[in-house]
């Protein structure tokens, strides 16, 4: 009978115990599932530590294991991991024997979304060798100092993007780089074609020899991001960082059936590591587009049977932008991946495309700390979890705003903010969580560093970024600091927007900043202008010249024009008080312009003001 009574009470308490854990923390399960995959990641990453192993390695396995299945689907086109393989056996023979390109050298690709993309990069591996993905959109001063930083041998670029190279063709000249671009055929001295010697290229393997001195530690890419330097950095990425970021999918529950659907541009950390890397790991079907399309987008993946895709915030904020179809929720979608989302535009897109279970996530190239948000909860970057804290130290330290600094208490160190307040990221530097920094720029590599943070000697990463953990360990991001603004996508450096304006014979001071929109995720560039005595504003002449200089999504969409320029004590423009203030005209005196597509600059008015907010003029 006690016996009975015993087994009774156990199987009552096993009964009520998941009842009891559901109550204490709703995400009990999810935090599991995170725990085990962490741990399952973790041993695969310390056989790859013992007995090392590239991503390309991984690829070739896939390729061997499955060589007919389908890796890449491109416009009418589609590509086997085999075909994959062979592609890239030729770019790595052609560019072995006409670039004498061998271990340790870089390389620059300098083109679009495109199949030719990835063979260069795999092909570039193959032979041992650094790829330096250079964004598609820079030009002139900006593009020549991206690819002198890497110190890249070869610049290799898309046909479409010939002017682009042309323009700084004398400075690359001078440097005696030798530059490739993928035609057929080329009649400007100093640029070689390429497809048309690889076509005459036999596609055999190459020997793993031609790479065997590379490891964990050795640079694999180097990624360009944007800083408060104002040219664009570059991130050292090396094959232990690639393999980190390629992990991702697994963490979020990709599996090998899954179709990845890829529209971010492949010179960034989402479209490269995240998606394309990501995808290799787990040896799956990538569609890859050459750019978003909002109109191509659904019937993208019914076509192609998608169940997997990638998304920065702007991107499901124009799907749900669209008009409402009776075919909406008619797709196979059941995840999606990536970050910048905001809360009101993640319930719409629920409501209106079904039960996709959104997995919103935060990090940086360079930076040694990240999040994700595995239980789904709306408006979060990120989950806390001990497992990960453990390996990868991290706290949010109090920040002045005003000083542009952190707060330190009397004995010099930093101080934690307690769960619910708004901090600093910071990440610890250590053997288990490197910061490598950037190429060729020690000054910037130090600047990310910060000293004594809680302890003597100690040291960390600075995001630049602040964060709010709220008490049940959700993670939400609350805003940049420094000189950065992100708008469209893509972070925007104000000291180089305004280094090109200055350019301009009229402008003498230009102070770059970020204004939100409502209804629009990020910020988007607005400048305060003081010209020169004795002249006039000419928005055509500026117009032309922002159109010829920066990528669309740099350009000033808003000109102020004040007497004088505000500054500190120490002379560091003013830019918060401006940006509060935004383009109101009814609100600012200062003679105000709106960058019009097609138009140039013309008068700020209440009616595009009106139009602006109301979404009826597009941004």
């Amino acid at each position: 009978c006690s016996l009975t009574m015993i087994a009774y009470i156990l199987f009552t308490v096993l009964a009520i115990l998941p009842l009891f854990i559901y109550l204490r923390n709703p995400y009990f399960l999810g935090d599991l599932r995170y725990a085990v995959t962490a741990i399952r990641i973790g041993m695969r990453m310390g056989k790859i530590k013992k007995n090392f192993s590239s991503l390309l390695d991984c690829f070739l396995d896939r390729a061997k294991k499955h060589p007919e299945k389908t890796f890449l689907i491109f416009e009418e086109s589609s590509y086997t991991y085999s075909q994959a393989d062979r592609e890239s056996n030729k770019v790595a023979r052609a560019l072995s024997t006409h670039a004498q390109l061998k271990e340790g050298d870089t390389a620059a690709l300098f083109l679009g979304n495109e199949p030719q993309f990835v063979w260069l990069w795999l092909g570039l591996a193959k032979l041992g060798c650094v790829a330096s993905l250079l964004n598609s959109n820079i030009r002139s001063k900006s593009l020549v100092h991206c690819f002198s930083c890497c110190e890249a041998k070869v610049l290799i670029a898309g046909a479409d993007l010939r002017g682009a190279v042309e323009e700084v063709l004398p400075a690359l000249r001078e440097q005696g780089i030798r530059v490739f671009i993928l035609s057929d055929h080329s009649d400007v001295e100093g640029i070689e074609s390429l497809s048309d010697k690889l076509e005459k290229t036999c596609d055999e393997p190459l020997s793993p020899q031609l790479r065997a001195n590379i490891n964990l530690k050795t640079p694999a890419l180097y990624i360009y991001t944007s800083g408060t330097t104002g040219l664009p950095k570059a991130a050292v990425v090396n094959h232990e960082r690639v393999w980190m970021s390629s992990f991702l999918q697994a963490m979020v529950g990709v599996h090998s059936s899954d179709v990845l659907y890829l529209s971010l541009p492949l010179y960034h950390t989402s479209g490269f590591l995240m998606g394309l890397c990501g995808a290799i790991e787990r040896g799956i079907t990538v569609v890859l587009r050459r750019k978003f399309s909002v109109s191509n987008f659904w019937n993208d993946c019914r076509k192609h049977n998608v169940t997997a895709i990638q998304y920065i915030g702007e991107i499901i904020r124009y799907l749900c932008n669209t008009p409402k179809k009776d075919n909406d929720k008619d797709h196979k979608v059941r995840l999606a991946l990536g970050n910048g989302i905001r809360s009101d535009t993640w319930v719409d897109f629920l409501q209106r495309f079904g039960n996709v279970r959104i997995c919103e996530c935060y990090g940086a190239t360079e930076s040694n700390v990240g999040f994700v948000n595995y239980v789904g909860k709306v408006g979060a970057i990120g989950r806390e979890h001990f497992l990960y804290k453990m390996s990868s130290p991290y706290a949010l330290i109090r920040y002045d705003t005003e000083k542009e600094e952190p707060v330190r208490n009397s004995r010099g160190f930093c101080i934690e903010v307690p769960k619910g307040e708004t901090g600093l990221l910071v990440g610890k530097i250590g053997q288990k969580t490197p910061f490598y920094g950037y190429a060729k720029n020690k000054q910037q590599t130090e600047k990310k560093k910060l000293r004594d943070v809680f302890e003597q000697g100690d040291l960390y990463f600075n995001s630049g970024d602040l964060l709010r953990i709220d008490e049940e360990g959700f993670v939400y991001f609350q805003d940049r600091i420094g000189d950065t603004f992100r708008w469209k996508g893509e972070n925007v450096a104000t000291t180089e927007v305004a280094d090109h304006l200055l350019t301009v014979d009229f402008i003498e001071e230009a102070n770059v900043y970020g204004v939100k929109v409502p209804g629009h995720e990020g910020r988007i560039g607005m400048a305060a202008l003081k010209l020169k005595e004795n002249t006039d504003f000419d928005g055509t002449a500026i117009y032309q010249h922002v159109k010829n200089y920066l990528p669309s999504y740099a350009r000033p969409r808003f000109l102020r024009i004040q007497d004088a320029v505000a500054v500190t004590g120490t002379f560091k423009q003013l830019k918060a008080k401006l940006a509060e203030e935004g383009f109101d005209p009814a609100v600012i005196q200062d003679p105000l312009f709106f960058l019009e597509d097609g138009k140039g600059y013309v008068p700020m008015t209440q009616e595009i003001l009106t139009a602006i907010t109301e979404g009826t003029l597009k941004l």
